[in-house]
């Protein structure tokens, strides 16, 4: 027998209008979720990016990381800025993470696995940052003033069927773990398998909490 959220997902994509509402729901979910802004030339993460990039350049030269691993690794930044943000709603607690991330990447690269997702094992890297934290800080960090939102690029002006604010609020109400498992699968387009990896549990899980969250906003958003 197919699991609820199966049969579901198969009757929507029968029906043009949830079909259209999903739609529209993903364009503004890319849209508040885009690239976030560059790093500052001054910052500390964008110091370690330079430390980085001259290191990656040696380690290559002398074949110790696979080939175009530093341009890969450093093509993710703005992502891995995008997932911090997401788990911590601040900009400096991010621009920490991402910093941590790459100085764990480098200190483990001989642990990636050449035709492996390299965005999958970074992201790993970053979420196991941001929990132990967490742990020790035992603190969870509000958006009371809207400084998330700042930390994302504003999107183009355009006439759309749902307003960003409106999907903005929305996703920040989402409860956390359905509010990663959305970003990872709908907007960093991992795999249910890869994003399980990432969250450490089961694909299922992924994909229940994927579609709890979708239905959530459109719920949300007076589109159900």
């Amino acid at each position: 027998m197919q699991p609820a959220d199966e049969k579901r997902d198969l009757a929507d994509a029968s029906d043009p209008v949830i079909s259209y509402v999903h739609a529209q729901l993903g364009h503004r979910l890319r849209q508040y979720y885009s690239e976030v802004v560059a790093v500052d030339v001054g910052s500390r993460l964008a110091a370690v990016l330079d430390r980085l990039s001259a290191a990656l350049d040696a380690a290559e030269a002398g074949g110790q990381v696979p080939d175009a691993f530093k341009d890969d690794l450093i093509a993710l930044v703005p992502r891995l800025r995008r997932y911090a943000l997401s788990l911590t709603f601040d900009g400096a607690e991010a621009d920490d993470l991402v910093q941590f991330t790459l100085l764990k990447a480098w200190e483990h690269r001989e642990r990636y696995e050449p035709g492996t997702r390299l965005v999958a094992w970074l992201f790993t890297i970053l979420r196991n940052g941001f929990i132990n934290g967490r742990r020790k800080r035992r603190l969870e960090i509000a958006d009371p003033d809207g400084l998330h939102a700042a930390t994302v690029s504003e999107p183009a002006a355009q006439d759309h069927a749902l307003g960003l604010k409106e999907v903005q609020a929305a996703i920040d109400r989402l409860e956390p773990a359905y509010r990663e498992a959305l970003l990872l699968v709908a907007i960093d387009g991992l795999p249910y398998e890869a994003a399980a990896a990432v969250i450490g549990c089961p694909a299922g899980t992924v994909k229940s909490r994927v579609s709890r969250a979708r239905d959530r906003l459109l719920r949300d958003l007076g589109e159900a």
